[in-house]
């Protein structure tokens, strides 16, 4: 007999692993059990057994996770009853009762998070403050309605995986500014419709068409009339008329559209008062636009948000989370924005992506931060996000200096594409009916500013706000931020365009003195600053320096552990996800110095802070720069950390880098 090659034991491992599955497996691993959901595809992560070990060891594994005592079915763990569950045997998680309890660990000092808000507790017995729930809660005052929206509905998700949601605005701007075909001069009268394929969704740069002969696109369908979609549009499509002096959109068609778009502006203002900046506009003003096709630039006549004055947190990566902003918004902050979201994972129905759009009943003025590398998957996404969720305005990242993103085309590689710059915006500002703001750096590299050429081009695109980070790809978060270079874009920006500046704002002084020099700067992005002491806003309104106690600090962290049990739950599962991100945001505030060690105030957001003795044990532990001390902390919040717990920092700032700052 032949000696078997590599690939003849391999295939004969699978048969025999095939055949050594039981009955039950098969129906659980085809998906024809209530309780299993598809699979997500990530880039980068195979959730199969490829190893000869793992294809020997999944079946066990699968089947020790399915019986394990700890994965107490759901239902059963919110009624306390095992005939709860209507799956019964056929029900992928435990139903055994006694032998939960029996390896559950002891339950956390305090009372239940959700109790506190009035609330019954969702998650039951598997709660790590189940032994609260009897006890009453007595308040003279009652609690204040906490809730949390912009949640992903599992027939959206559904339609998302599909690939079979529907983009009518997204794709009538995208044909208007021709951006599908990808060649102009072959175009014809008759505009086809456009159908939605998966590379598109997924990010394609070229689009797929499917010609009907005869079909022409939906006017109603088109909600932008600017300048420039009509100058685009009309060398798209040679029946158009070239040359156009004025143009008055039809304000029943327009009212029509509204109607078709599933999104009615009222009810941003029915479902929350937006008290700093969103101002009641009617439908008709929105509608009936003159559109201006002379040599002036067209003004945006719609600005529902003023910037002006406003403390604004920074859209920030894993620590700019919902129970990190609703501590912001404690202390003074005035608008919020969600971590920023990457266009082709909202496209694609992850829901640890649409997560990141979760919006707080606190948070009064808040926007969503995406980013991406094409046109199409932008204006798709935008269009989504306004149809689905309740956001007061959408921020576009062009300035994230990640190598993961830029690699793919987005983020800071869009500085050095200026038209493709172009086209995201001005497809997202057409399919949008809420303000559009960007968020850029100076340039790419460092020494080739590009922003004060493109500023007044923005505005033009249709960019309602613009943020300037002071500095360039290549730097990061290295040397100081250049305010002046951001002085001379905001001097240059035209009035239809609010322009923020971010950098280095760390005290109320850097707040002011930005504010004096420059008065055309609409407002200043607070970021690391908020990481580190997120009281600066109430040093900001309050003019002052805070030499805040180690207990305040303490009780700080207490409200964020609340608000993480309420945000991720208070299960085990929910505790450890908030011990982790209250980990990550320690990693940031052991930078602190408190003010009354300074021999020089303020403290500058680039120092290194030297090993220090605070003025007590928990101040002096609060400065530890090692994880060691950041677990302690956690554990006197969440208790001991699970057998063989470790945990590395996911960000590490460039400014604390030596290597690469000398």
């Amino acid at each position: 007999m032949p000696p078997m090659t590599t690939s003849t034991r391999r295939r004969a491992l699978l048969r025999t692993s095939s055949k050594r599955k039981s009955p039950g497996d098969s129906s659980r691993e085809s998906g024809n059990s209530k309780h299993d959901k598809p699979l997500p595809q990530v880039s980068g992560i195979t959730w199969g057994c490829t190893t000869r070990d793992s294809i020997l060891e999944c079946p066990s594994r699968r089947e020790k996770e399915k019986k394990s005592a700890l994965h107490i079915c759901p239902e059963v763990a919110k009624n306390g009853n095992v005939d709860a569950c209507r799956y019964n045997n056929n029900c992928r998680f435990s139903h055994d009762l006694d032998a939960f309890f029996a390896q559950k660990p002891a339950d956390l000092e305090g009372s239940c998070p959700f109790l506190s808000v009035g609330e019954p507790c969702p998650y039951g017995i598997t709660c790590r403050f189940s032994g609260t729930h009897n006890n009453p809660v007595e308040s003279q005052n009652p609690p204040k309605k906490s809730f949390e929206i912009n949640s992903l509905n599992k027939d959206l998700q559904k339609l998302l995986w599909k690939n079979k949601v529907s983009f009518p605005k997204a794709n009538a701007q995208l044909k208007l500014l021709g951006l599908v075909g990808g060649n102009k001069t072959k175009a014809t009268p008759e505009v086809n419709q456009v159908e939605v394929h998966s590379d598109s969704l997924n990010g394609s740069d070229n689009l797929h068409l499917d010609y009907d002969n005869g079909k022409e696109a939906e006017p109603a369908l088109i909600t932008c009339t600017e300048k420039d979609c009509l100058e685009d549009a009309s060398a798209v499509d040679p029946s158009r008329p070239l040359k156009k002096a004025k143009s008055l959109v039809d304000d029943e068609r327009c009212l029509d559209d509204n109607n078709n778009g599933t999104y009615h502006m009222d009810k941003v203002f029915k479902e929350i008062n937006v008290q700093n900046g969103p101002q009641e506009i009617s439908p008709d003003s929105i509608c009936s636009s003159k559109v201006d096709l002379s040599s002036k630039p067209h003004p945006r006549e719609r600005k529902l948000i003023d910037f002006r004055g406003k403390l604004y947190l920074a859209p920030l990566t894993t620590v700019g989370n919902l129970p990190f902003r609703r501590i912001c918004k404690v202390l003074g902050a005035d608008i919020t924005c969600g971590e920023m979201a990457m266009c082709t994972n909202l496209l694609q129905g992850h829901a640890s992506e649409w997560a990141l759009l979760r919006r707080h009943s606190s948070e009064d003025v808040f926007g969503v931060q995406i980013c991406g590398a094409y046109p199409d998957t932008i204006a798709r996404t935008v269009e989504l996000i306004d149809r689905e969720c309740l956001v007061d305005f959408v921020d576009i990242n062009m300035g994230c200096p990640i190598d993961i993103v830029v690699n793919k085309g987005a983020g800071s590689c869009l500085l050095s594409k200026p038209m493709r710059m172009k086209s995201i915006i001005q497809a997202a500002s057409c399919t949008i009916n809420k303000p559009l703001t960007i968020k850029v750096r100076t340039g790419y590299f460092e020494g080739r500013n590009r922003i004060d050429s493109l500023i007044s081009d923005i505005s033009n695109w249709g960019a309602s706000a613009l943020t300037i980070h002071g500095r360039s790809r290549q730097q990061r978060y290295s040397k100081l931020a250049d305010w002046d270079y951001i002085y001379q874009c905001a001097r240059k920006a035209p009035d239809a365009l609010q322009v923020l500046g971010n950098g280095d704002i760390f005290s109320y002084l850097d707040w002011n003195k930005r504010s004096a020099e420059c008065p055309e700067l609409s407002s200043c992005m607070i970021a690391r600053g908020a990481l580190i002491k997120p009281w600066i806003f109430t040093e900001i309104k309050e003019q002052r320096h805070w030499d805040i106690s180690s207990q305040e600090r303490f009780n700080i962290l207490k409200d964020f552990v609340r608000f993480g049990l309420e945000h991720w739950g208070s299960d085990m599962k929910g505790v450890e996800t908030t011990r982790h991100f209250l980990l990550e945001w320690l990693s940031y505030t052991c930078r602190y110095i408190p003010v009354g060690l300074l021999d020089v105030i303020p403290q500058r957001v680039n120092w290194r802070p030297p090993c220090y003795c605070g003025r007590n044990d928990l101040e002096t532990m609060m400065a530890s720069d090692s994880a060691a001390d950041w677990i302690r902390i956690s554990e006197m919040l969440l208790g001991k950390v699970p057998e063989g717990f470790s945990f590395t920092p996911k960000h590490k700032s460039n400014a604390y880098d030596r290597a690469e700052n000398g």
